[in-house]
C-alpha cells in the first residue's frame, strides 16, 4: 500500500507540474496586474510590509483561464472565423459537446461537432462540420430552416408537432434510413421543451433540391423544410455518412429564452482538463 501511495503522489505531482506550465502565463499576467501596497513606517523605524502579499488567482479562475484559452486556440486552428462562425456560437457548441462527452452520450469513434447558426440568413453557408481531433472543417455549406420559422431569416422556433418550424438546441445523431427524401439521418433532440419531439416529428437530416445556389439566385433565399435541417443534394450523402452514429449537432438561433443543461461550463472545464491530464 505504501508503494501505491508513493506512486499516486508522484502522479499527482507530475499532473500539477503540467497544469502549472499551461497556466503560468495567466498567473504571471494576473500577478503583474495586482497592485502592491507600499511599505509603512511604524514606531521604532520598523518597516511593516502591510498589504505586500499578492493574492494569487484561485484554482477556479485558473481553470476558467485555461478553458477559455483552449477554446480560443481551437477556434483559431479551425480558422472558422473567416468562414463566418462567430466565437460565441462556437463556444456554446463546444460547451455542449463537452457536456455530452462527459455524460457518455457521444460516440468515442468520431470527434465531430456540427454547428448550424440560424442567426445567419439562408443565403449564407451556415452549417459547419468540425473535426475536433484533426482540427479541420470537414464541411461548410448551406442548410434550410423550417417553413414557418421565417423567410430568409429564421425567427420562430418550436418543439410542437406540425408546427413546421425548426427546433433549436443540442442533438445526437442516430442511424440512417431511406425515406421520402432518400437517404436521411435521424436526430435525437436533447433539450427539454426545445427539441425533444424531433424524432416524433420526423425532424431529420436529408437532402433537398431547394438547398442550392441556383435556388437562391432564382428566389433570393433557400427553400424551406417542415422543420428539418435540409442539405444540398450534392453533399448530403457525404455529410450524413460522416456525422451519423452518435455525433453532436447544435442548432443556434435568435431566441433569447433558450437555455440548456448542457451549457454547464464547470462540467465542460473538468472534461477538457481531464482529457489533457
Amino acid at each position: 500500500m505504501e508503494n501505491q501511495s508513493v506512486v499516486r503522489r508522484q502522479r499527482l505531482k507530475r499532473r500539477a507540474r503540467r497544469v502549472a506550465r499551461r497556466v503560468l502565463p495567466f498567473v504571471a499576467a494576473l500577478f503583474m496586474a495586482t497592485p502592491l501596497a507600499g511599505p509603512v513606517m511604524g514606531s521604532g523605524n520598523k518597516v511593516k510590509a502591510q498589504g505586500m502579499e499578492a493574492k494569487l488567482p484561485s484554482a477556479k479562475n485558473l481553470q476558467t483561464a485555461f478553458f477559455n484559452q483552449r477554446l480560443h486556440d481551437l477556434y483559431r486552428d479551425l480558422n472558422v472565423e473567416s468562414q463566418g462562425l462567430r466565437y460565441n456560437v462556437f463556444e456554446k457548441a463546444m460547451t455542449g459537446y463537452l457536456n455530452l462527452q462527459h455524460n457518455g452520450q457521444l460516440s468515442d469513434d468520431k470527434q465531430l461537432l456540427t454547428v448550424v447558426d440560424f442567426e445567419l440568413p439562408s443565403t449564407e453557408k451556415r452549417l459547419w462540420v468540425l473535426d475536433l481531433e484533426a482540427k479541420q472543417v470537414k464541411f461548410h455549406t448551406l442548410v434550410a430552416h423550417g417553413h414557418n420559422s421565417g423567410e430568409n431569416m429564421a425567427t420562430n422556433f418550436s418543439n410542437e408537432n406540425e408546427s413546421n418550424m425548426s427546433s433549436l438546441g443540442f442533438y445526437v445523431t442516430e442511424g440512417e434510413y431511406i425515406g421520402k427524401h432518400g437517404r436521411s439521418l435521424k436526430l435525437q433532440g436533447l433539450d427539454e421543451g426545445y427539441n425533444t419531439n424531433a424524432l416524433a416529428r420526423s425532424v431529420v437530416m436529408h437532402g433537398a433540391d431547394y438547398v442550392s445556389e441556383d435556388f437562391i439566385r432564382q428566389y433570393g433565399r433557400l427553400g424551406r423544410s417542415l422543420g428539418c435541417p435540409a442539405l444540398p443534394m450534392d453533399q448530403k450523402d457525404e455529410i450524413i455518412e460522416a456525422v451519423n452514429g452518435g455525433t453532436c449537432l447544435f442548432l443556434n438561433g435568435p431566441d433569447q429564452s433558450y437555455s440548456s443543461k448542457y451549457l454547464n461550463e464547470d462540467v465542460a472545464m473538468n472534461t477538457l482538463l481531464s482529457a489533457n491530464s
